[in-house]
């Protein structure tokens, strides 16, 4: 009898079991479906977003940005979005109430880099679909693939079920925030504003949508990301008491101390004589060498990376210490940063000017791996200076927060993979990225959420002139728009099982 009832009871499971996969693969056909047909609208939706740039360093398009972006999302159907208010530029927080049993997090960044349009082949502000050979019709323009464009790929993802008439298989709460080009001073306040951090308690881990595809058409799963300091150092008469009171003629070197090579040289203090090993006063201290979990996850993607493409993305032919290529993964991942961004102080227009500049600044960012916070990281930086008699050097933290990790295993990295591989993408797990996020405010106490990258797509020129993100791909490996939105929508549906 117990038999026959179990029996009966695995007939039955099987049976709503097909009978629900039935259901998600029309839901998906009809889905597709729609994506094609909002196609227009939502690529006129990205260009115009683009064309409203948001850029926290400028000071440029605030609250204008977060405005527009509110108005977004109650196009794609989420019932509330508000303003959050920080000290810096204002957050968005925004709920998706499908009724579904489960609830994700998404995080966006609404603001973008600087740029010089003189350095671009489009204006970085007209949004302008322009083919590429081999890779099909592109959008170029600032913020195209960061973030904007994966961004919108997920609000068309999200307008397909409005359209389409299906309810989504997950409630969906939404942190934007407007400084993430300049650090993320703020997102803290941001994501601990009670009613936030309320509304995120309930997530079952948060996602940024991103561009992963190589052009091989591969996908990297990131388990985290390092951290970042970015801070300004700068050597002024004024202050150190020493060399010019004001700019003065250069002869005048001959007996005045000059702060810029006061600059230069407290500079060289930060890192060994080569420029490439961080050298502050216990900045290595809490720097863990590889796990042997990590130095094999390292060597397997070793195996299915490109060493070429590493070489096109860093701009780079040899790698540090003529390191082999996994070797060059391993310090990649291993070792923290002291990077110069820019150095100014003085004249530097066309021609010579023979003065003794009055004062000089440079631009530093500080890349910290797990283990490091930033405050600590900052705190040594700011004694290793004083230690050597650079006291007077001020340090100005702009902006920073520290390394992030989520465990592979974690169901939020595991419905990436599983997404992937049914679409015939074995994706490379990678322990985390070399570049930086502030995901720590989520997978950090109090929320303790997973968190990572998710999406189809290509693009590249982030930071950089003639940046784009694939719109019509001519690769059949690579993802374009609608393929990328397409790829929400099975990452939700996964995320509700």
């Amino acid at each position: 009898m117990n038999r026959f009832l179990f029996g009966l009871a695995a007939v039955l499971t099987v049976g709503f079991v097909n009978h629900s996969v039935a259901a998600e693969d029309a839901d998906l056909v009809a889905l597709k479906a729609q994506i094609a047909s909002n196609h227009d609208r939502a690529v006129t939706r990205l260009q115009k977003w683009i064309q409203l740039p948001s850029i926290a360093a400028e000071n440029r398009g605030f609250p204008e940005g977060a405005e527009h972006l509110i108005t977004l999302l109650k196009e794609v159907g989420f019932q509330s979005a508000v303003q959050i208010p920080t000290d810096g530029k204002p957050g968005v927080f925004a709920t998706l109430d499908a009724g579904a049993a489960k609830t994700v997090g998404v995080y966006f960044m609404y603001d973008v880099k600087q740029f010089d349009p003189k350095e671009w082949t489009s204006p970085p502000l007209d949004a302008a679909l322009v083919d590429k050979p081999g890779l099909g019709k592109v959008i170029m323009g600032r913020g195209a693939v960061n973030q904007k464009g994966p961004e919108s790929a997920f609000l068309a993802a999200l307008d397909a079920f409005r359209t389409a008439g299906k309810k989504l298989p997950v409630n969906i709460v939404l942190v934007a925030e407007g400084e993430e080009e300049i650090g993320s001073p703020h997102i803290r306040q941001i994501v601990y504003n009670p009613q936030v951090q309320a509304a995120l308690s309930k997530c079952v881990g948060l996602f940024l949508p991103h561009a992963t595809q190589g052009l091989d058409g591969a996908v990297t799963v990131n388990l985290g990301a390092k951290g970042v300091i970015e801070c300004e150092l700068t050597a002024d008469s004024l202050t150190w008491g020493r060399g010019p009171m004001r700019d003065t003629h250069s002869s005048f070197k001959a007996m005045v101390d000059s702060p810029v090579w006061r600059l230069v040289i407290a500079l060289g203090t930060l890192v060994t004589p080569d420029g490439n090993t961080p050298a502050i006063d216990g900045y290595m201290d809490n720097v863990p060498p590889l796990s042997a979990s990590d130095k094999a996850i390292i060597a397997s993607a070793a195996k299915r990376l490109s060493e070429r493409q590493y070489q096109v993305m860093s701009g780079g032919l040899k790698w540090i210490d003529d390191l082999p290529f996994l070797g060059a993964l391993e310090r990649l991942e291993a070792m923290p940063t002291v990077n110069i961004e820019g150095i100014y102080g003085g004249y530097t227009g066309p021609g010579g000017k023979t003065i003794l500049p009055h004062k000089a600044s440079a631009k530093l960012d500080l890349r910290l791996v797990p283990g490091q916070t930033a405050d600590d990281a900052l705190a040594k930086l700011k004694a290793h200076l004083v230690k050597r008699g650079y006291g007077d050097i001020a340090v100005v933290m702009t902006g920073g927060y520290n390394p992030t990790r989520t465990p592979v295993d974690a169901p939020l990295i595991q419905a990436q993979v599983a997404v992937l591989k049914s679409v015939g993408i074995d994706p490379v797990i990678w322990p985390w990225l070399a570049g930086s996020y502030p995901g720590y405010a989520f997978t950090d106490a109090p929320l303790n959420l997973a968190a990572g990258h998710f999406g189809l797509g290509y693009g590249t020129g982030a930071h950089a002139p003639d940046e784009f993100f694939i719109i019509d791909s001519a690769n059949p490996k690579v993802q374009g728009y609608d393929g990328a939105a397409l790829s929400y929508v099975q990452y939700l549906y996964q995320l509700a099982k």
